[in-house]
């Protein structure tokens, strides 16, 4: 794919990264503890995904140091990155996070966004020894996830990280790259499940601390699941009215009073997220459908106003950040 990402900016994201995998404190650590003998460093439970603030993000920032890697493998900071990822990824610590997910009190944790991302990252890996510690992990939280999708009746339509539809857009892009037809069949089935019948949506967007919209990432994983054909008629039920005044508040990017706020900060990534769905939907529809031209405005008006903030704001935004903003200029999988 084309990308406006120059070297300096991909470097600057990349030292980011490395910078906060590496980094322990602070850390938000949502945990179920069963005994005393759970209340341990978090370092020791996580081993190979506890820095970054929260596991999600160092996920996540893992992913875009490989990916950056891949894309770009003489950047200045490359060799401290791969210095980090043999520090990080461990045949130990691969083994610890997978126990973890797999002990009883622990197969909700994370679920969806972290399980996502986690694919992302293993599928992103090239073959050798970082792909094939981590994929006792990835396949514990694949059968989750298939076990999950197959039984849960309802979706999750918020603006942050429980949301269904951006993790399955996620991992259902990872199952068709890597030929998992078992997960991505249930992830569509599940999908036609959840959104098939949608019409008139009638949400009020966005929530104060939303960095997705949930209509948009709804929008941008039925667009894989549907034909083409199939999509633009559930498109246009589904959001019949995009370009009247009820809905400038999705096609306009929305203020970010604190950037500098962990919760404010998630407008920022809403900006990018929204960016790469509405960049998705003008490619989705047909050649001149009346919905285009709005599309292709709204994804680069937003586009603009998430970059702005991706540097310089303190960590609450830069421990993740930049993943979404490589995410919509660098793409995966390619």
């Amino acid at each position: 794919m084309s990308t406006r990402l120059d070297d300096e900016t991909a470097n600057a994201l990349l030292e980011t990264a490395v910078a906060n995998v590496q980094r322990d404190y602070p850390v938000h650590w949502t945990q179920l503890l069963t005994s005393v003998d759970d209340l341990r460093p978090h370092r020791a439970v996580h081993p190979v995904f506890a820095g970054s603030y929260d596991w999600h993000s160092c996920v996540h920032q893992t992913w875009l140091i490989v990916r950056l890697l891949r894309l770009r493998p003489d950047l200045p900071a490359a060799p401290d990155a791969r210095a980090a990822l043999e520090q990080l990824i461990t045949e130990d610590g691969c083994a610890a996070e997978a126990e973890f997910f797999a002990s009883e009190h622990n197969q909700r944790w994370e679920r969806p966004y972290g399980w996502a991302w986690l694919f992302m990252l293993v599928a992103e890996l090239p073959a050798g020894e970082f792909a094939a510690r981590l994929k006792p992990l990835a396949d514990v939280l694949r059968g989750l996830m298939i076990s999950w999708l197959g039984r849960a009746a309802l979706p999750t339509r918020v603006g942050t990280h429980a949301n269904t539809a951006l993790a399955c857009a996620l991992t259902l892009d990872v199952a068709r790259a890597t030929g998992d037809t078992e997960l991505a069949d249930a992830i569509t089935t599940a999908a036609r499940r959840w959104y098939g019948t949608d019409t008139n949506y009638g949400g009020f967007e966005p929530d104060a601390a939303d960095f997705l919209s949930p209509a948009l990432v709804e929008t941008d994983l039925m667009r894989r699941v549907l034909s083409a054909e199939e999509f633009t008629a559930w498109f246009e039920a589904f959001l019949p009215d995009l370009d009247s005044e009820r809905w400038r508040g999705l096609r306009e990017p929305v203020q970010v009073d604190d950037p500098t706020d962990p919760l404010g900060s998630h407008l920022i990534g809403l900006a990018l997220s929204r960016a790469w769905c509405w960049r998705g939907l003008a490619a989705a529809l047909p050649a001149g459908h009346r919905f285009v031209e709005l599309a292709d405005a709204a994804a680069e008006v937003h586009r603009a106003a998430g970059w702005r903030y991706v540097f310089g704001y303190g960590y609450a935004s830069t421990h993740w950040l930049g993943t979404f903003a490589a995410y919509l200029d660098l793409g995966a999988l390619t």
